[in-house]
Parts: C-alpha cells; structure tokens; sequence
C-alpha cells in the first residue's frame, strides 16, 4: 500500500510550530527565525515533507514559472542560452518551462496560447515573432513577455538583442581591410530583425567604402540550405572571396561545403565569417572568426527585464541592444598589423 502523504499540518505538529510558519519557512524571501527555520527543516527531513508549489501558487497568485518559447535547438546558440536563463531565473527562485514550435508547420500562437493554460508568470520568446492578437491577450492576462534575440517593431513589447547593426559593420570592415574584394553574405530568415540588421550594418560599411556586396543569399538559418548556398556562389564565374555568414551554425555547414566537398581552402581560397561564437566555433578543426554574442548579458538583460514588468506591470517597452566584440580566428584572412 502507498503511504499517506505527508502534509505541512504533520511537520506544523512535530516541529510545535503553525502550519502558517511551515508555509513561510519554505517561502522564498519570508521572515522567519533561525530557530524556526530549523526546527521545521528537521521535522519535514525526518517526516519525508515536500512542499507543494502548485498548491503555493494558487494561494500567492504566483507558479514561479517562466514560459519559453524557442523555435527550435538544433542551433548550438540556444541550448547555451537556454542553460543560462535556467541558471539565471532559479537564482531568482523561477523556473522555465519549454515550449517549442519548429521551424515549419506550426502554429506559434497556438503554442503560447497553451503556454498560457499552465499559469506561467511570464513569458521569454528567442527568435519567436507573435502576432498582435496574441500580444494583447498576454497584456489583458497581466503575462509580461520580453523578446529574446528576436525585436518585434511596433508591438510594443521588451526585447534584447545583441547590437546587429554593429556587429554586420564590423564584419564587413574586418573583411574589406583584409583585402576582399568579391565580398558576399549569406543571411539568415530575411523576415527576422537579426538578419536584416545584420545585413543592414554590413551593407551600410560596403557603402561607405565604395565596395558593392557581391552576392546575398538568403539561407535561412538552416545548414543545408546555407551549404547549397555556398556549393552555387562558389560555381558563379566571378565566386566570392569572402562570404559573411549571418551565424555559426550556416557558417560551420558552409565550410564543410567548401572545404570537402568543392576541395577549397579557407581562407586561402574563400574567407568566412560567422556569428554568435557558439562553443564549436572554436574547435581546431573550424577556428571560425565570428561575431560574439554576449549570451550572459542579454540573459542578464532579458530576466531583469521580466523581473522588473512582474513588478511594474505597466512599465514601458524598452530595445535593450549589447554590443560582442569580434573574435578573430583562421577561418578569415587576418589584416596587414591587425590587432583586435
């Protein structure tokens, strides 16, 4: 037979204690004595007692738990993030709970709208654009939702990015003073803020220093495409000789392509770049110069954020953007007296 369960009245009578001062001693942030805090600990250890959050949260008005919504994993970017927003928000006493959408065939407004049936106090999206409908519902809701590596204009909702303009002006300035001259970009879903920032600084800084961009291709985040992208660039009679990838995991899937499947050598023959500086791209065997995206300080931004609209529900909608240096590598022709 299964034991009866303990409940907080079995740990309120052995410790001699309310059952009130059992509920704040496994409250986060409640008064309560040393003396206390021990005597219950010890009764609940000795009685086998855990407390019940869900039963907490319909008394506070509060599970404690952040939705996030992701796309998906498969980029090495996010499974990084998503282990420093886990690490960030159970310091705060919150804890996620994961939703994905894929990148095709699925609904993200139905998926966020289930989100919302599990009483989350909150709501993170990284690379998720939603609709205004669905906006309005989480705000009627009192669902603060803050944008991870994603901007929606107009929506009127937080988001946190890394500077993208910035960080495309830097890699087309690396590349041009590197002496490239048929200089192509191969951008990521061109319906995305990242990517047309990313594009939109780059092209910004060939502009200013009279160099065309050669090519752009749109390969939409998917390394498949992206490989395909850089097999068709590379038969072109004119091929590259530099190609900004609009992130690491295209650009990881671009080399392979050139190197063994087309016989090429980078960046003796073509020069890659790449963005986010996710763990792989400094393996030996890519050593891939790219565009950091500082993921601990746009998590630290995107839970300070949700933090402070728990606190202040109407609080204004705020473009946090984080400037990452560039981190230079082999996988790009380094600049004549180049110091970072």
């Amino acid at each position: 037979m299964m034991a009866r369960k303990v409940t907080s009245q079995d740990v309120a009578r052995k410790a001699g204690v309310s059952q009130s001062a059992v509920s704040r001693v496994f409250t986060r942030g409640a008064s309560v004595s040393p003396d206390m805090a021990a005597r219950v600990r010890s009764a609940a250890d000795e009685l086998g007692y855990r407390p019940n959050a869900l039963a907490r949260g319909l008394i506070t008005g509060r599970s404690r738990i952040i939705g996030l919504v992701v796309a998906y994993l498969d980029n090495p970017f996010y499974p990084d993030a998503i282990e420093k927003l886990s690490t960030v928000l159970q310091a705060q006493g919150y804890h996620l709970l994961i939703f994905t959408t894929g990148k095709h065939g699925i609904d993200t407004d139905r998926v966020i709208s289930e989100l919302l049936d599990y009483q989350v106090d909150g709501i993170i999206t990284a690379s998720i654009n939603l609709s205004g409908e669905l906006s309005e519902r989480c705000a009627a809701a009192g669902i603060p939702v803050v944008l991870f590596n994603r901007a929606i204009p107009g929506s009127g909702l937080s988001a946190v990015t890394s500077d993208n303009l910035t960080g495309g002006r830097k890699a087309a300035e690396f590349l041009l003073a590197g002496g490239h001259v048929r200089i192509a970009h191969i951008s990521g879903f061109m319906d995305a803020s990242t990517s047309r920032d990313r594009l939109a600084g780059f092209r910004a800084a060939l502009d200013r220093a009279g160099a065309p961009l050669h090519a752009l291709v749109d390969g939409r985040y998917d390394r498949a495409t992206a490989a395909e992208a850089a097999r068709d660039l590379m038969a072109r009679p004119d091929p590259p000789d530099a190609i900004f990838v609009a992130n690491d995991h295209m650009a990881l899937a671009v080399m392979d392509m050139l190197r063994f499947d087309l016989g090429l050598k980078v960046p003796q023959d073509v020069s890659i770049l790449g963005y986010d500086d996710v763990p792989m791209a400094g393996w030996p065997a890519y050593d891939l110069t790219t565009l950091r995206q500082p993921t601990r300080r746009m998590v630290d931004a995107t839970v300070d954020e949700l933090m402070a609209k728990l606190d202040t529900p109407n609080r204004a909608a705020r473009r946090i953007e984080i400037d990452g240096p560039l981190v230079v590598r082999t996988s790009a022709r380094i600049p004549e007296g180049y110091t970072p």
